[in-house]
């Protein structure tokens, strides 16, 4: 096993460390204790302990409160094999959200909703002609972001990330794209594929470009200022970048990943470096923020749309956006049982993708150990990002063992 591969974890992390006191609340003024937020705090060390993450931020809130907000690592300087400066991460240094980007762009199309320029139950083909072909034109837009819509890989045989560049012609790809499951009764996760079809619908309907919109909808209202799909140039060198860590993947874990994404997981951690993802859009993958924001936008969706004044969505809209599609399946791509609403990734119990007893959860996973979510059974909202893409068993044991200490502090 090659060191290389294994961030170099200090006995002392507090020189690697950094706690936003001014933005923490006390503890106990939201019913978390000071012993709770320790267990976090210790279990959020842990998971960088576990020496696949060369940065790590957290921001938690409690009663819409910040509990917790908090970073471990470097923004460069201590990812493995990575030699220069040691650059300092903070709290607020922006991350890739992977592909808990799509519970935010999902946001957009329930925002057409709300405004009755469409309806979660009108057929895709209605707003996107060619994508009747083949056998879609049953295919609703609930269906497509419950990911139903019967095209959960690009059909292409060997996929390479500059696709991602060429918008119309992946758009073009899915259109004439035949479904495997013709009646769409079956959930397979579309990583990628879905979010080209929800964004061409978007663009149609709202006469918008996404990065447009979602500022129109989202970020400027809410003034969440690191938060954009893709990375501006002036803004990368404020940005851990993604790395490969850990054990070197072998099989079965190679299919897997190649099977839902399309390539390896070192080729995919290597694309979301390069300008061509840094400069494009891509709905379901690459918008980036820091903690705060990722965070505000799921503590918005817990407050029934609205924050710090601003209402972003009715209480209805939020309401159908978390509500789930159907009952729990097995997903013919992840391999897990799981439950999808119109855009996100729902809880479970006695545990689930949120922790333990998160039946009431809502929110989406990113590229493995990537979480965003809310709990309204436990009044939290958190936003976990981190740049490390491993299936260490040593790490997802860490990231269980803190889903735990959150899940335990929202009591």
């Amino acid at each position: 096993m090659s060191k290389s591969r294994w961030v170099s974890v200090p006995k002392d992390l507090g020189p690697l460390s950094h706690i936003d006191h001014a933005a923490e609340c006390g503890a106990q003024d939201t019913g978390v204790s000071d012993a709770d937020r320790e267990r976090i705090w210790t279990a959020m060390q842990g998971l960088y302990r576990s020496g696949v993450h060369p940065a790590i931020t957290m921001v938690m809130r409690r009663q819409g409160r910040i509990v917790l907000k908090r970073s471990i690592g470097r923004v460069s300087g201590n990812a493995p094999g990575e030699i220069g400066p040691e650059v300092p991460l903070h709290p607020d240094s922006p991350v890739c959200l992977f592909s808990a980007s799509k519970a935010i762009t999902a946001l957009l199309v329930h925002k057409l909703a709300e405004q009755g320029r469409l309806r979660l139950d009108d057929r895709v083909a209605d707003y996107i002609p060619e994508f009747a072909a083949r056998g879609k034109g049953a295919v609703t837009i609930r269906q497509l972001l419950a990911h139903r819509a019967g095209i959960p890989t690009l059909p292409v045989k060997h996929p390479d990330p500059s696709l991602l560049q060429h918008w119309d012609a992946l758009v073009h790809l899915l259109c004439l794209a035949p479904p495997f499951d013709p009646r769409f009764e079956k959930q397979a996760y579309h990583a990628l594929t879905v979010g080209f079809i929800v964004g061409e619908l978007i663009r149609r309907v709202s006469g918008r470009e996404l990065r447009d919109y979602l500022h129109e909808v989202l970020t400027g209202p809410l003034k969440l200022d690191s938060m954009s799909f893709g990375l501006a140039p002036e803004r990368r060198a404020l940005a851990p970048k993604s790395h490969g860590t850990g054990p070197k993947p072998f099989w079965p874990v190679t299919q897997y990943a190649q099977r839902i994404i399309g390539v390896s997981f070192e080729r995919a951690a290597e694309a979301a470096n390069e300008d061509g993802f840094l400069s494009s859009v891509v709905p379901s993958g690459n918008i980036f923020a820091n903690a705060d924001d990722a965070c505000k936008v799921f503590q918005m969706l817990l407050n029934g749309g609205e924050l710090d004044g601003v209402r972003i969505l009715k209480p209805e809209t939020v309401a159908e956006a978390v509500r789930p599609v159907g009952k729990i399946q097995y997903d013919g791509m992840l391999m897990v049982p799981l439950r999808f609403s119109a855009g996100f990734m729902l809880g479970e119990s006695p545990f689930g993708l949120f922790g333990p007893k998160s039946h009431e959860a809502f929110g989406h996973l990113g590229f493995v150990s990537v979480l965003c979510w809310a709990d309204p059974r436990r009044d939290i909202s958190v936003a976990l990002l981190n740049t490390g893409k491993s299936m260490a068993p040593s790490s997802l044991l860490q990231l269980a063992r803190l889903l735990g200490a959150i899940g335990r502090a929202g009591r």
